[in-house]
C-alpha cells in the first residue's frame, strides 16, 4: 500500500492566502458596521480635547460613554455627561474643516471611535436637575443646590473657586445645569445664561454618561458620582420633588371619595323612603 502524501501543495497554500486577502475587506467592513452599531446604541468612545474637566479628565484622555444607562434610570446630579451642542453652544476648541471628502470621511470615522474630538460634543458634570435652584455662592463660597451646599474639593481643579461668576437660576423643565471641574477655564452653563434655558442644556441633547477612562492605560479608572451629591438633604429634596405629584393626587382623591360616598348614602336613603 502506498502512503498518501499529506504535505499541502504550493498551489493549495496560495489559494488559502488568496482567499484570506479576498475575505479581508469583507471582514473589515463587517467589523466597522458592528462597531458603528455598538457606537450608535450602546457605548461610544470620546476624546477629551480641552482643559475644562481637569483634573478629573485631561486633554487626550479617552472615555467610554454609556448610551443605554438613561433608558434605565434618570440623570443624576454628579454624573459626567456628554451632550451635543449643535445649533447651540460654540465649540471650546478650534477644529478645522476637512480639506476634502476623503479627509472628511476619516474625520467622521475618527470621531465615531474617539480618536479625534467631535466639533460639537461637550463633556461636563451635572450640577442641577429640572426644578433645582442652583446658586453661587453661600457665605463660605460654596455652590448650593436648593439651599444645600456642595463640598466640591474632591473634583475641582486645585485652587479653583467653585465659581468666579455669581448666579442664581432655577433650572427649567427638561433641562440640566452643567459645569466643568476646571471652573476658571470652562465655558459651561454659566457662560450661556443669555441663551434659551438660561444656560441649562436640553436633556434630549445628552448622548450618555461617561463612566470610565480607558486611555491612557496609566490613567484608567471609573468615574463615580462624588459623595457630595449623595447628601441626605439632596436626596430628600429629590424624593419630595418626585413624590409631589403623587401626594397631590391623593389630596385630590380624598374629597372626591367623600363626595361620592355622600351621594351614594343620599341615593340609598331616597330609595328607602
Amino acid at each position: 500500500m502506498v502512503a498518501e502524501d499529506t504535505k499541502p501543495s504550493a498551489k493549495g497554500g496560495k489559494d488559502k492566502k488568496g482567499s484570506f486577502w479576498r475575505e479581508l475587506p469583507v471582514l473589515v467592513v463587517v467589523a466597522l458596521v458592528l462597531a458603528l452599531i455598538i457606537k450608535s446604541f450602546v457605548i461610544q468612545a470620546f476624546y477629551i480635547p480641552s482643559e475644562s474637566m481637569e483634573n478629573t479628565l485631561l486633554v487626550n484622555d479617552r472615555v467610554l460613554v454609556n448610551k443605554l444607562v438613561y433608558h434605565t434610570r434618570d440623570i443624576e446630579r454628579g454624573d459626567i455627561v456628554v451632550f451635543s451642542g449643535v445649533d447651540s453652544w460654540a465649540s471650546e476648541v478650534d477644529v478645522p474643516d476637512p480639506s476634502n471628502p476623503v479627509a472628511g470621511f476619516f474625520r467622521w470615522v475618527g470621531t465615531a471611535f474617539g480618536v479625534v474630538p467631535g466639533e460639537k460634543d461637550y463633556i461636563k458634570r451635572v450640577i442641577g436637575l429640572p426644578g433645582d435652584t442652583v446658586k453661587c455662592c453661600d457665605a463660605k463660597g460654596r455652590i448650593t443646590v436648593n439651599g444645600v451646599p456642595l463640598d466640591e474639593k474632591a473634583y475641582l481643579y486645585p485652587d479653583d473657586q467653585p465659581s468666579q461668576k455669581f448666579f442664581e437660576i432655577k433650572v427649567e423643565k427638561d433641562r440640566l445645569w452643567v459645569m466643568g471641574d476646571h471652573r476658571s477655564v470652562s465655558l459651561d452653563s454659566r457662560s450661556h445664561q443669555g441663551d434659551p434655558g438660561g444656560g441649562a442644556i436640553p436633556k434630549d441633547k445628552v448622548v450618555g454618561r461617561a463612566f470610565v477612562i480607558v486611555w491612557p492605560f496609566a490613567r484608567a479608572t471609573t468615574l463615580p458620582i462624588p459623595d457630595t451629591f449623595n447628601q441626605a438633604a439632596l436626596k430628600t429634596v429629590a424624593m419630595a420633588d418626585g413624590a409631589a405629584p403623587l401626594l397631590l393626587g391623593f389630596a385630590g382623591a380624598f374629597p372626591l371619595l367623600a363626595v361620592r360616598r355622600r351621594w351614594v348614602v343620599r341615593r340609598a336613603r331616597g330609595r328607602a323612603g
